[in-house]
C-alpha cells in the first residue's frame, strides 16, 4: 500500500504592507482584542472581573480536575517511550549531520531560565516548606503535618511539580514544533504541530484559532510567572532597603502592595522590551548566561553555610521514593465529592448531622483538631470516634480539594506556559536529535531542579526541625521564605551581598521569561517568523503589561494580589490543554509514518510513501 507524502504545504496568509506587514491579521487582531478586553474589564471592573473569574475557575476545576491530571501523565510515559524506541529516538531535528545552532551550556541556561527560573526563586523554600504542612499524606491523616515523618512525602510532590512532569509538558510542545520545523521546513508555529491529523485545514480558521489559543496561554502563562517573581522582587527591595511604602504592614508578615507590585512590573517590563528588542541571539541569550551563573553562587552559598548534608540524604532517599510513586502520582487522579456520597461515608450516629460536617471535614486546608474545633451546638458533642470516622468520610473531598489546588494548578500553570517555553526550546535546538532533546529537556533540567528544591528548602525545613528558626520560615509570606531563611543562615555584610545578588538575578529571571515571552508571541503572529519587527515587540510587551497590571490590581481588590492572575490562567490553559493533546497524537502519527517511509525508501522503491 502506497504512503503519501507528509503534509507540508502550509499557507498562513499574511499582510503584505501596512502595520502588520509579514504578519497574520486574524491571529493579530483576534489575541489582542481578547486581551484588549481582558484589560478593560479588570480595569473598569475590578471586584466583578475577580469573582467571576474565580467563580469559572471553580467550575472548571469541579469538570476538568481529572483531565488535566491524566493527560499530563500521558504526556511523561509518550515522551519515555519516544526517547527510549531506536527508530524515534535517533532521529535528527534538522538536516543529517547538521551541528546544534548553541553550545550545551548555553542551551541548558536559556532552557533553565525561561522555563522554571522565576518558580525556583519563589518556591525553592515555599514548596518544600508548603508541602511539608500540606500534602496528600498528611491530609489523608496518615502523618501528622510539619513533623520529621512528613518530609519524604513533602518532598515526593515536591519533585512531582517540578519533575518529569513539569518539563515533559514544554517538551510536547517544543519537540513537536521543532520536528516540524527542522524536519519538514514548516513554519514555527503553533498550528504546524496539528498538521499530521489535519493537513489542509490549518491553512485557514481553525488554524487561526489553534495560534490564537497559544497566544493567549502563552500570555497568561508568562503573566502568573511574572506575577509571582515581581512580588519575590518586591520583598527582596524591602528586605535590603527597608522602605515600607512598598509593603502592607497589616498582616501576620509584611506582603508587597498593589502600588509597589506596579513599580516592580514597571521596571521589569521595561528592562524585558529593551532585551526583547535586542533579539534572542544577545539579549536573552546573555541573560540567561547571566542567570546560570549567578544561580550556581546562590547554590554553593547554600551548600556551603546551609544544610548540604541533610540536604543530599533528602535527595537521595525523595528520589527513590518519587520513582516509586510515579505511576500512581501521574495517574491518581481525584473528583469531587458530592454530599450524597459524603453521607453515606458516615458512622450511623453522624449522620443526622452531616451538613453541619461536610465543610470541616471536606476542607483540605484544615485538620482533624480544627475540623472538631470548628462544629457547634449537638455535633460538637459527638464522641471522638464518631467525629473520627465523620472526618475519615470526607477525604475524598480534602484529596480533590488539596490536588486541584496544588497539582492541578501546576498543570494548568505549565500548560499555559508551554506555547512559550516549548516554542523557545524548538528555537535554541535545531540540530539535535529527538532523544537528545528529551533528555536533555526533561531528565537534565529536573535533576537540576530537584537538587535546588533539596538544597534551598531542605535548609530551610531542618532550620524550622531544629527549632533553631522558630517558625519564623514557616510564618513569612511564600515569596519572602527566600530572605527570611538567609537570615536565618547568615548574617552581616554576606547576608547583605547575597540578598542583593538574589534581588538581581530574580529580576534578571523575570526580564528573560519576559521577553523571551514578547519574541514567542510576535513568532506565532508572524506565522513562525524567527526574526520580527521592533515595534510589534514593543507593543506586545505593552499589552503584557496592562494585563498583569490590570489583573493584580483586580485581584488585590478581593483581598488577593494574585488570586485574578491564576483564575486567568487556569481558564486560559484548558483549551490549549486539548490542542496538546491533539500535538501528542499527531507527533505519534509523524513518527510512525516516517519510520514507514524510511523503510520504504530503503527497499529502493522510487514512489513516494505513506
Amino acid at each position: 500500500m502506497a504512503i503519501k507524502p507528509p503534509f507540508t504545504d502550509m499557507n498562513i496568509k499574511k499582510a503584505s504592507s501596512g502595520f502588520y506587514e509579514g504578519n497574520s491579521i486574524p491571529i493579530a487582531l483576534i489575541s489582542k482584542g481578547i486581551m484588549v478586553a481582558l484589560v478593560l474589564w479588570a480595569l473598569m471592573f475590578p471586584g466583578n472581573a475577580s469573582s467571576n473569574l474565580g467563580s469559572l475557575n471553580s467550575t472548571l476545576l469541579a469538570g476538568f480536575n481529572s483531565f488535566y491530571i491524566i493527560i499530563v501523565g500521558l504526556f511523561v510515559f509518550f515522551l519515555f517511550v519516544v526517547a527510549i524506541i531506536p527508530s524515534t529516538g535517533k532521529r535528527r531535528m534538522g538536516k543529517e549531520g547538521e551541528a546544534p545552532e548553541f553550545s550545551n551550556f548555553s542551551w541548558f541556561s536559556m532552557m533553565f531560565g525561561a522555563g522554571l527560573g522565576v518558580g525556583l526563586m519563589v518556591f525553592a523554600t515555599a514548596e518544600p516548606l508548603g508541602l511539608w504542612g500540606s500534602n496528600p499524606v498528611t491530609v489523608s491523616g496518615a502523618v501528622a503535618p510539619n513533623s520529621p515523618e512528613a518530609i519524604e512525602s513533602a518532598y515526593r510532590y515536591t519533585f512531582l511539580h517540578y519533575g518529569f512532569h513539569a518539563w515533559a509538558i514544554y517538551v510536547v510542545t517544543g519537540l513537536s514544533l521543532a520536528y516540524y520545523a527542522y524536519t519538514r521546513d514548516m513554519p514555527l508555529t503553533i498550528r504546524s504541530a496539528l498538521t499530521p491529523l489535519f493537513g489542509k485545514y490549518v491553512n485557514g480558521f481553525f488554524g487561526h484559532v489553534v495560534d490564537v489559543l497559544g497566544v493567549v496561554a502563552t500570555i497568561l502563562g508568562v503573566s502568573v510567572t511574572i506575577g509571582f517573581g515581581v512580588t519575590q522582587f518586591i520583598d527582596g527591595l524591602y528586605a535590603i532597603t527597608g522602605m515600607e511604602w512598598m509593603m502592607n504592614m497589616a498582616g501576620d508578615a509584611p506582603a508587597p502592595n498593589t502600588v509597589g507590585l506596579i513599580v516592580g512590573l514597571v521596571m521589569i517590563m521595561g528592562l524585558s522590551i529593551i532585551s526583547a528588542v535586542s533579539g534572542v541571539g544577545r539579549g536573552v541569550k546573555y541573560l540567561s548566561n547571566l542567570n546560570l551563573v549567578l544561580s550556581i553562587i546562590l547554590l554553593l552559598t547554600f551548600v556551603i553555610f546551609g544544610s548540604f548534608v541533610f540536604a543530599m540524604t533528602t535527595y537521595a532517599t525523595a528520589f527513590v521514593d518519587y520513582i516509586l510513586h510515579l505511576v500512581q502520582m501521574s495517574f491518581g487522579a481525584y473528583n469531587p465529592q458530592s454530599a450524597a456520597n459524603f453521607a453515606a461515608g458516615l458512622p450511623e450516629a453522624a449522620a443526622p448531622f452531616a451538613d453541619a460536617l461536610r465543610s470541616g471535614a471536606t476542607n483540605a486546608w484544615g485538620s482533624f483538631e480544627g475540623f472538631k474545633s470548628g462544629l457547634e451546638g449537638d455535633a460538637a458533642a459527638l464522641p471522638d470516634d464518631v467525629l473520627q470516622a465523620a472526618y475519615a468520610a470526607g477525604e475524598q473531598g480534602r484529596q480533590f480539594g488539596w490536588q486541584s489546588g496544588w497539582t492541578t494548578f501546576y498543570w494548568a500553570w505549565w500548560i499555559a506556559f508551554s506555547p512559550f517555553v516549548g516554542l523557545f526550546l524548538a528555537r535554541i535546538s535545531k540540530g539535535r536529535t529527538v532523544r537528545e532533546f528529551i533528555i536533555g529537556c526533561v531528565i537534565a533540567p529536573s535533576l537540576v531542579c530537584f537538587a535546588w528544591m533539596t538544597i534551598l528548602g531542605g535548609t530551610a525545613i531542618d532550620l524550622e526541625v531544629a527549632g533553631n528558626a522558630e517558625g519564623a520560615i514557616i510564618g513569612a509570606s511564600n515569596s519572602a521564605k527566600l530572605f527570611v531563611t538567609l537570615g536565618q543562615m547568615i548574617d552581616g555584610g554576606l547576608l547583605s551581598a547575597i540578598t542583593i545578588m538574589c534581588v538581581v538575578l530574580i529580576m534578571t529571571f523575570l526580564v528573560t521569561s519576559a521577553d523571551s515571552g514578547i519574541l514567542v508571541m510576535n513568532t506565532i503572529m508572524s506565522g513562525g517568523e524567527q526574526e520580527t519587527g521592533i515595534k510589534h515587540r514593543i507593543i506586545w510587551g505593552i499589552i503584557l503589561t496592562l494585563v498583569i497590571g490590570t489583573l493584580l490590581v483586580a485581584g488585590g481588590s478581593g483581598g488577593d494580589a494574585m488570586g485574578a492572575l491564576r483564575s486567568a490562567m487556569i481558564i486560559g490553559a484548558l483549551p490549549f490543554t486539548m490542542v496538546m493533546g491533539l500535538m501528542m497524537i499527531a507527533l505519534a502519527k509523524a513518527l510512525y509514518r516516517d519510520g514507514l517511509r524510511d523503510k520504504h525508501a530503503a527497499s529502493g522503491s522510487t514512489q513516494p510513501a505513506e
